[in-house]
């Protein structure tokens, strides 16, 4: 019963994860870190077959393989998320929505700058 849970869960993760790849509310990252932990605990197959897709190979193995992310990809990922958020706020038709906007980029970008540390040099070269 719980391996179905997991995987179930998993399965979620990965399409939130995948649709916050397109849409700049949904956190592309932590549902695919989510999807990687059920399936680390539920499925070998599934497993496998999250590690190999080029979403989670984008947005998590970079964190999961060595907790830190290379800076160029620190500044693609916050140029991106600026841009879509930029957007989503100049449409959003409440200020509420627009301030939340604000604080999600605001802490994005505090968790990419002074949390997920930086991937030393010699560890980018040996990719």
């Amino acid at each position: 019963m719980k391996r179905y849970f997991l995987i179930s869960v998993g399965v979620l993760s990965f399409l939130l994860g995948s649709a916050g790849a397109l849409l700049p509310l949904l956190p592309t990252t932590p549902f695919l870190l989510l999807a990687g932990y059920c399936f680390a605990r539920s499925s070998t197959k599934f497993d496998v077959w999250l590690k190999r897709t080029k979403l989670y190979q984008i947005y998590a193995s970079d964190y999961v393989e060595t907790k830190s992310i290379p800076k160029h990809k620190k500044w693609k990922i916050l140029i991106s998320s600026y841009l879509l958020m930029g957007i989503s706020i100049l449409l959003a038709p409440l200020q509420p929505v627009k301030v939340m906007l604000i604080v999600l980029a605001l802490a994005i970008t505090i968790v990419l700058v002074f949390v997920v540390p930086n991937r030393e040099d010699n560890l980018e070269t040996k990719e």
